[in-house]
């Protein structure tokens, strides 16, 4: 029986809005991704027209896949997870209904002041001060309703996953108002309130933390529900999670300097940004290694569940990416790989395999719960889709990695004279063939996006299903 008849007082209106939201805003701004990668390699279908050019559509693709489909994905997630664990609904489904449509309203907003060229500059933080305004007050409704509900639950122990999303929602509010101080000018024009090498620091500062819990422990409040729910196991150990997550919370915060590596920052900050993050990988992998070793006795599952599969394929790229990430800290490897497509490698290694694959998994979990079906309508759908994120994601990833280490190469290259032995657009000329393997790369993932709204659709809409339900999933529910 399906979940939302067990339990009627449970508000799963918002939840079920937030995960059709996500498919379809993971759609909107993987497709912009697309259109980006492909302008890089055809730079005509910038089409001459200001708002299609690059240097607006990056902005609205970051923001899009990282605030619409992440932060729908973290809506609906922890507003699932926070009733189920605490056995208590929502303490106001009115407030409920004003952070969902709230949040499209910003969506919306993003949508249309970025093209147009209305932005902070800031990297992740490009809206202006009035959206700014509107994210935070959208922000404290989605924190009352969220550790109201807390407050209220029936049961005394508060599930380690509550844990990782009251930390990002507490976290995200502090970095969000700090870094967004500025003074307005025009209703489409403000000025940080911090100058020079401060402005900078405090920029990363935010950025990189945006990264640490918008996009780290956020997604690992959904991996610790959903993968132990998923693989029908409870959690490897929930004295590491506990471990986990005050190693992840205070050694993170420090990591931002990293970004600012041979810049006007004091050396002592660069450095300390470097160690902070060297240490991060140790409650990095201790999650991974939790959320994987889950399916201890329960590995044969892998081979007929691919919501499984995609959960525990997206702990393995974290594994890699907050492996890379820390390597790319120390200066050595930083004076090669800084400024380079390694960057846009590394980050997409977290996005696509981890963050973007642990929420298709989580979506594909809630999807039949929210509309009373007994599974989704198609597994084999699922499965395809499966391998068609994961080959995009390798394709992409990989394709950056080799165009980073060129043109870091090319970029320090010398002739006996000390006159650079490469220009700048040779470098660009080098870069082409992975541009385009990118854009392949790119335009799967975003096809597998397709096929996940075709099934999301089917689901909803019809009662008989095309194939036979998984093994693992009998009893389940």
């Amino acid at each position: 029986m399906s979940a939302s008849f067990d339990h009627p007082v449970y508000n799963y209106k918002v939840v079920r809005q937030f995960t059709v939201m996500t498919v379809v805003w993971g759609i909107v701004g993987m497709l912009v991704g697309v259109l980006i990668a492909a302008q890089l390699v055809w730079p005509i279908l910038n089409f001459d027209l200001p708002w299609l050019h690059f240097g607006r559509l990056r902005p609205l693709h970051t923001n899009a896949v990282i605030f619409a489909f992440g932060g729908c994905a973290l809506f609906a997630s922890s507003l699932f997870v926070v009733q189920r664990t605490c056995q208590a609904p929502l303490i106001s489904n009115k407030l409920a209904a004003f952070v969902f449509w709230g949040w499209q309203l910003i969506i919306l907003l993003a949508a249309i002041s970025l093209p147009m060229g209305w932005t902070s500059g800031k990297e992740y933080a490009e809206l202006e001060w009035p959206i700014d305004i509107l994210i935070a007050v959208v922000w404290v409704a989605y924190a009352i309703l969220f550790f109201g509900t807390i407050m209220k639950r029936k049961t005394s122990h508060i599930y380690v996953a509550n844990w990782f999303f009251g930390a990002f929602i507490i976290t995200v509010a502090v970095l969000h108002i700090v870094n967004s101080l500025a003074v307005p000018v025009t209703l489409t024009k403000s000025y940080s309130v911090y100058a020079g090498a401060v402005d900078a620091m405090v920029q990363w500062w935010y950025g990189h933390n945006a990264v640490g819990f918008f996009l780290t422990a956020g997604f690992l409040g959904i991996m610790y529900y959903f993968v132990p729910k998923q693989a029908e196991r409870p959690v490897y150990s929930y004295r590491l999670s506990i471990v986990h997550f005050w190693a992840l919370i205070a050694i993170y915060i420090w990591a931002g300097p990293h970004h600012l590596h041979y810049t006007a920052l004091p050396d002592w900050a660069q450095s300390l940004g470097m160690v902070m993050s060297l240490l991060l990988l140790a409650p990095s992998w201790g999650g991974m290694i939790n959320g994987v070793m889950t399916l201890s006795g329960a590995w044969h599952k892998l081979r007929d569940d691919p919501i499984l599969r995609f959960l525990i394929v997206s702990l393995s790229f974290y594994g890699m990416s907050t492996f890379e990430g820390p390597m790319m800290s120390i200066k050595t490897v930083n004076s090669l790989s800084h400024y380079t497509d390694w960057t846009i490698g590394h980050v997409h290694s977290g996005a696509l395999g981890w963050v973007a694959m642990v929420s298709i998994g989580c979506m594909y979990h809630l999807i039949p719960i929210m509309f009373n079906r007994a599974r989704m309508y198609s597994i084999r759908l699922i499965n395809v889709h499966f391998w068609m994120s994961t080959i995009g994601t390798v394709l992409y990833i990989a394709s950056m990695w080799v165009n980073g280490i060129i043109q870091g190469l090319m970029w320090r290259a010398y002739n006996s004279d000390n006159s650079l032995s490469y220009s700048f657009v040779q470098s660009v000329e080098a870069s082409y063939p992975g541009y385009l393997v990118r854009f392949l790369g790119g335009a799967i993932f975003a096809a597998g996006m397709l096929l996940m709204a075709y099934n999301l659709w089917l689901t909803a809409t019809r009662e008989n299903h095309e194939d036979e339900p998984l093994k693992s999933e009998e009893g389940a529910q």
